[in-house]
């Protein structure tokens, strides 16, 4: 398999790709939440001069959360994290091209398809699973890839799932997990340059789709303490409420989600 390496971004494509005319100045791309792995990941798309980055985030900036929020400073606790972050990629990145569309809400069960439909592609960071789950099953029903990722203790890992959804996020984790069972990383920890990895694997997964040259379907995982990087390939399954032969999920609703528990990310 010949490796092509292109010269704007670094994005490996293999031969047989064809990389699309003004790839990254159309590309429209909706980050879902501006935190640990949303503000690295909008630092480097905007870096990589993608043409529009909407963010959507409805929270305030959190001292004990700066030492992974990386757009954050103590000067911006307690504002809008939307103001501060746009504010803050313009400062440093004054000659980017990419046009930003703050976006001051959640991503819900009530506009999430709406949301979906305008956007090129979708990369989510959030650190709950009702969010995950809504945007895993939003971009399948409106054919949009998607880039997810997670971050928590030592781990983080990354998926790229294709318009065509198979495999789909809810091959690699069925359902949403109780509550007692999935604690976010403000109740278990995580360490901040783990976050800015996972960031990193987003942001090139993000661009293989810009690029004409994704790599569907595997699930990229980090160990910090192991110092391990791992790539494994997701398979579909027959009986997927999501992506299998009898499809569950057709819609959009609130109870799918425990829509109370579907928090800013």
């Amino acid at each position: 398999m010949v490796r092509i390496k292109t010269k704007t971004t670094g994005v490996f494509c293999e031969k047989g790709f064809k990389l699309p005319v003004n790839y990254r100045k159309d590309a429209k791309v909706l980050l879902v939440g501006l935190g640990g792995l949303g503000c690295p990941t909008a630092l480097m798309l905007t870096r990589a001069g993608i043409g529009e980055l909407r963010v959507l985030d409805d929270d305030v900036v959190e001292a004990s959360n700066l030492h992974r929020q990386i757009l954050f400073s103590q000067d911006d606790v307690g504002k809008d994290k939307l103001v501060a972050g746009v504010a803050a990629l313009r400062r440093l990145c004054p000659d980017s091209p990419t046009r930003f569309e703050p976006i001051q809400s959640r991503l819900l069960p009530d506009n999430a398809r709406e949301l979906v439909r305008e956007v090129d592609i979708v990369v989510e960071g959030s650190d709950n699973f009702a969010t995950k789950f809504l945007c895993a099953d939003t971009c399948f029903l409106e054919k949009k890839p998607v880039v997810q990722g997670a971050a928590v203790r030592w781990i983080t890992t990354a998926l790229s799932t294709d318009p065509g959804g198979r495999p789909c996020y809810r091959c690699l984790f069925e359902d949403l997990p109780a509550q007692d069972q999935a604690p976010n990383c403000a109740e278990a920890g995580v360490l901040g340059s783990v976050v800015g990895f996972g960031a990193a694997l987003m942001v090139e997964l993000t661009l293989r789709v810009v690029h004409g040259c994704p790599d569907y379907g595997h699930v990229y995982s980090y160990d910090g303490r192991l110092d391990r990087l791992r790539r494994h390939k997701l398979f579909s399954r027959d009986n997927c409420a999501l992506c299998g032969h009898q499809p569950e999920i057709v819609g959009i609703g609130w109870s799918a989600y425990m829509g109370e528990n579907c928090e800013s990310p």
